[in-house]
This record gives structure tokens, sequence and C-alpha cells, in this order.
């Protein structure tokens, strides 16, 4: 087929299938992940080697690209550099998969810098690790966009003064997803806080640890549909604020507000404060569901008027101190419920620090996130 005709069969089909794959490190044909950034067109697929690449700031401007680690080791070190003051990538649309790749280290001079700056599209993050970044995931407010996080994991927020160091942090989108994830080591600022129009956080393990000081664990700050499921959350004693999970305290952006907490392990380690707290905006009253919970530590909810709350346990902190693992307590003192037809029975279960496994046919179900002897000692 002549040239000329090949190019024009390969602009009428499907991009993926005319698709490249661009190999970038030190030993291959291109040694800069922003020289593949330029010149890389929609669907093709980037495959990084590992090593240390600092300063190696990108903007993607494609609509369809696959972007992957080779391996242990692929880390992008800040270095006191980023794309357009933002973040050290910069995702700016398209359909965009991002796998197997470390961020580290984002600064700029607003203190909003962060691994990952998605303004648009549809961004799918796999297996990925952002540590010590001003935010870990920061998007905009565009409210078509969409972002899926997968077993990832991020950690290790800065402490020097600044604009609050989230550790993901989801502006106005349209859909947003945590699955199969660790978030832990907050300071002053949030593990997870999403605007979005709905935002699905299932099977994760977001506990700050001993030595975190996040404030809330899960924060939704415009209402809309926020379901929680399978999760452990985790508030250390040095919080800064003692709530783990609030609901609507700046009012509903979306036409539909609905928090659903079910299947959850929350876990407050000073047991001060309301485990969830949820502001009732007089122009749109949310629906709260709170069914199937094993709460540890906090004995309060603060949720306002007209609730479902069944199928919860309540137990405090200190009947655990007796030198079992964590973790194996909270599933043996979990009770076996018989929960509604209506419930969101769990189907698969956290395998920390990251990934989900399907529960066996025929798990009994208890209160909380675990429903089986936990994997982890």
């Amino acid at each position: 087929m002549p040239f000329r005709r090949l190019l024009l069969a390969c602009a009428l089909i499907a991009a993926p299938a005319c698709a490249d794959t661009l190999r970038v490190g030190p030993n291959g044909p291109i040694k800069h992940i922003r020289d593949a950034a330029r010149i890389a067109r929609d669907g093709d697929i980037i495959d990084i080697a590992p090593g240390i690449y600092r300063g190696d700031v990108a903007v993607w401007t494609q609509r369809h690209l696959r972007i992957r680690g080779l391996g242990p080791g692929v880390v992008l070190e800040a270095a006191g550099r980023s794309a357009e003051g933002k973040a050290i990538w910069v995702v700016r649309g398209g359909t965009i998969v991002i796998e197997n790749i470390e961020f580290r280290g984002a600064r700029v001079p607003d203190g909003n810098g962060a691994g990952i700056r998605f303004e648009r599209g549809d961004l799918r993050i796999r297996r990925c690790r952002f540590l010590d970044n001003e935010n870990g995931i920061l998007t905009g407010n565009t409210p078509t966009a969409r972002l899926r996080v997968e077993d990832s994991v991020f950690g290790q927020a800065p402490h020097h003064p600044g604009s609050l160091h989230h550790l993901l942090y989801v502006g106005q989108i349209g859909r947003f997803e945590l699955s199969g994830s660790h978030l832990s080591n907050g300071f002053n600022a949030h593990l997870v806080k999403s605007r979005a129009r709905e935002s699905l956080i299932t099977d994760n393990l977001i506990d700050d640890g001993p030595t975190g000081r996040a404030s809330y664990e899960l924060e939704f700050p415009n209402s809309g549909r926020a379901t929680v499921t399978g999760n452990i959350i985790g508030q250390s004693a040095h919080t800064t604020n003692r709530i783990l999970l609030r609901y609507g305290a700046e009012g509903a952006i979306w036409p539909v507000n609905r928090l659903t907490v079910v299947h959850n392990t929350l876990i407050s380690r000073n047991g001060l404060g309301p485990a969830v707290h949820v502001d009732a905006p007089p122009d749109a009253r949310p629906q709260v569901r709170i069914e199937a919970n094993l709460f540890v530590g906090s004995q309060r909810l603060e949720l306002g008027p007209d609730a479902i709350v069944r199928d919860n346990a309540f137990v405090p902190q200190n009947a655990f101190d007796d030198g079992r693992p964590a973790a194996t307590a909270y599933w043996l003192d979990a009770p076996v419920l018989e929960p509604a037809a209506d419930s969101l029975r769990p189907e698969h279960q956290l395998t920390p620090p990251i990934g989900t496994h399907p529960l066996p046919p025929g798990t009994p179900h208890r209160a909380g996130a675990l429903q089986h002897p936990p994997p982890w000692p």
C-alpha cells in the first residue's frame, strides 16, 4: 500500500490499531519522558524503563495513551521542577492509562504541586505510588471528567507551610473511583477529599497510621453521591480533626445528594469525635444510609434527620488491647449479620497494603470491612 494511503487508513480506523510503542530509558532510543510526551501520537504506548528520572516533567495532550513503568523502580523525582508550575505530570485530556510509576517530591510556588495534575478527560491510574507531594493527585473542575485509581499508594504528606497538602484531592468532576489502595501519613489536610458528582470509595486501607497527623480521612464537601463500602478507615491519635468522614460541609452543588456508608471498619484512636458527620444543607437534605459498619473507638454519629442507621456494631478501642493483632481482632469481634435484601452485600475484600480479592462463596457477612480471616497478621 502506498505510504499516503497507509496514513489515510490509519486515520480512519481506531487509534490503537496504528499505535507505536515508544521506549524511554537511559539505554533506550528516547532518554527523557518529556521527549516521549512531545512526540507521542494518539494510541501510542509509552514504556518507561526502571530508573530515577529527576526533573523529567511533562505535559500529556494526546487523546489516547497508555503509559506504563516496566518492572519496579520507575521513580519520577520532581527535584524542584514542575510542568507549567503545576505538577510532575499534567494530563490535559483524552483517555489516558498510567501504570506502575512512582511520583515523588512535587513542589510549586503556590503550594499545590501535584504528582499528577488531571485537568480533563478520562484518567485511569493503576499500581502507582505518590509520596511526599503537596498533592498526590489534584484534579480540575471539569464536570465531564472521570478519574479511576486502583491498587495505588499515597503517603508522606510534606510538613512545610503553604496550602493544605491533601494526599488525593478531587475537584468538581463527574465521577471518581478509588479501590484497592492504601493512603496513610497525612499532615493537617485530608487523606481523600472529593467534590465529584459521584464518588465510589471501595475496598481501600485509608488509615493515617500511628504517626500520621491528617485532618479528615474522607471528606465530600460539596455533597453529591458518595458510596463508601468495604474500607478500613483509621484515624491517628494525633489527628488535627476528630471527624473521620465528613459530608456536605460546604453545601450541595449537584442535583442528587446521597451518602451510603456500608460494611466499613472505622477506627478512631482517640475515640473523642464523631466517626461520621453530615451537614444537612437547607436546600438539599441528603439521603444518608449507615449500615453494617464496625465502629472502633468512636461511639458517635452526627447524621441529621431521616438517616437510615442499622446493623452497625460499636466497640471501644481498648477492647482489642489483649495482645491480638488488630486486624484479626476486628474480624473476630464483628458480629455476623443477616442483612436486609437491599444491602450492598460485599463480593470482594481488601488485601492490605494494596489490592482486593473475591470472597469465597457462602462467606457469612459481618459488620465491618472484613468478611473472613484477614490475609495479614
